[in-house]
């Protein structure tokens, strides 16, 4: 395969090539362990963990890395990392931090990862900022799927920028992608790759656009239907939608650049890119995010009622008369916190974007 956007039929006859095996993105099986721990509490409230930096440390002559992206956890607990060194797209760990395998060697923008799981088996859904594509693999790089620019689907003018950042998975298999670098719409297809219909309005500031819709995930919480929560990055917020595309609420953060949200039991987890100490004014350079705080960032968890609860490596959360006050770095511990993934007892690993090619940190619950 050599296109990285391609049209239906170069689709179906690609996926038909997938279906016999003809198509396996080179993976490696490496065996390294590993790595001196470092004691650090942080966080508020009941929400507290040690700090591991080293945890994922690895030797970076044979898997290196650019930036760690986004991290989820497999049916099996492995713990699987994209990111965009095409050395090693896929980085894979046991929760001790041991490397389990890699691979990926095409993904030069290899920048969001879902994963979905059929009922029998886990699947990847790997977003390419740069070779502008969605891929849809099996846990060991077979490329099964892949969906492109727009414009072949009927949604996008041709010259229309898309850079998807985030993909999310419905409970029917319908495939939610957000156009988190591009157009900021989030772009809804059927598990087999039809378009569907595109929501919200594109990049603004009304109540049905983004600022930056960089990440999406299905929100199962709650007695009513499962909702989208779509991030709104440079407006400091998350905002709710229906699954066909229905705007419902806002949840406003002050001061966090928030990426994508990630939902564990009750709780809402996301790493915070940066932090503000002023709101960001588009067309204004002396408040866009790049030129106030260059290097922060730290995680920051919500309860099922979208109250702020804990910030580790930021500031304690407050309301004044219930509104919630702005929230910044206050521990210089990450540097552009990109995603968080949480395992079953709640410790969570936090990927890092531009953080002088930082391997994934384990925060541990204490």
């Amino acid at each position: 395969m050599t296109k990285s956007i391609i049209n239906r039929r170069t689709f179906i006859n690609t996926t038909a090539k997938v279906s016999l095996g003809l198509v396996v993105v080179p993976h490696f099986n490496i065996l390294k362990s590993k790595p001196e721990m470092y004691d650090e509490v942080i966080g508020h409230g009941d929400f507290k963990y040690k700090v591991h930096k080293s945890w994922g440390d690895l030797d970076r002559t044979i898997t290196p890395v650019k930036n760690c992206h986004e991290m989820v956890m497999d049916s099996k607990g492995r713990l699987i990392m994209v990111g965009d060194d095409t050395h090693n797209n896929i980085l894979i760990y046991d929760k001790s931090g041991k490397l389990l395998d890699s691979w990926g060697i095409r993904y030069r923008g290899g920048h969001g990862l879902s994963l979905w799981n059929d009922g029998s088996e886990d699947f990847l859904f790997i977003c390419d900022t740069k070779g502008e594509s969605l891929i849809k693999t099996t846990t060991n790089g077979r490329e099964l799927m892949i969906i492109g620019h727009p414009s072949e689907y009927g949604a996008y003018d041709k010259d229309a920028p898309f850079k998807p950042t985030e993909s999310a998975i419905g409970p029917n298999g319908d495939i939610y992608l957000a156009d988190g670098y591009g157009s900021n719409y989030i772009l809804q297809f059927t598990k087999d790759g039809e378009f569907i219909r595109k929501i919200g309005e594109g990049r603004g500031t009304e109540q049905n656009q983004f600022q930056t819709a960089h990440g999406v995930c299905i929100d199962y919480r709650g007695k009513g239907e499962p909702t989208l929560l779509i991030t709104s990055r440079a407006a400091n917020c998350f905002k709710r939608f229906t699954l066909e595309g229905k705007y419902i609420e806002q949840i406003d953060l002050p001061g966090a650049f928030v990426c994508r949200p990630v939902i564990h039991n009750k709780n809402l987890y996301s790493g915070v890119c940066w932090s503000s100490e002023i709101d960001y004014v588009e067309g204004n350079k002396n408040t866009h995010p790049f030129n106030i705080n260059p290097k922060s960032g730290f995680v920051t968890i919500l309860d099922e009622k979208s109250k702020v609860v804990s910030n580790p490596g930021g500031t304690k959360p407050k309301y004044k008369k219930g509104k919630l006050q702005r929230m910044v770095q206050e521990q210089p511990i990450f540097h552009h916190c990109h995603d968080v993934c949480v395992d079953k007892d709640e410790n969570l690993y936090v990927c890092q974007w531009n953080a002088n090619k930082a391997y994934p940190v384990k925060l541990e619950r204490v």
